[in-house]
């Protein structure tokens, strides 16, 4: 199921850019001190690195993904997950003329 909606938390107002402004998301802090961000990557190719492990998940649009180490890509959509090591990185793509991904990531 595709979280449409995030309740009770707190949004740093300031946008984080990233790939000049191919990809934009803010961060959410929920009562639990638990932390996420919410964004969208608009048609681009880019290499994202991770400190902690992630869990992607689409809201919205769509994207491939390739994980460091593989040689595949591999389709998400609204609802799908993935998962990415810490310490590690991830390749994603949107063709142009395709909907952005619009995403949460959830930092494990």
């Amino acid at each position: 199921m595709t979280t449409s909606r995030i309740d009770g938390v707190s949004v740093t107002t300031q946008a984080n850019v990233y790939f000049d402004g191919k990809c934009i998301s803010h961060g959410i802090t929920f009562p639990d001190g638990t932390k996420k961000s919410v964004g969208v990557v608009l048609p681009a190719t880019l290499t994202f690195n991770t400190g902690a492990p992630e869990i992607m998940e689409c809201v919205g649009g769509g994207c491939e993904y390739k994980l460091a180490g593989t040689d595949t890509w591999v389709q998400s959509g609204p609802g799908d997950k993935f998962s990415v090591p810490g310490n590690s990185s991830f390749e994603i793509r949107i063709p142009e003329g395709v909907e952005a991904y619009h995403y949460i990531c959830h930092y494990a």
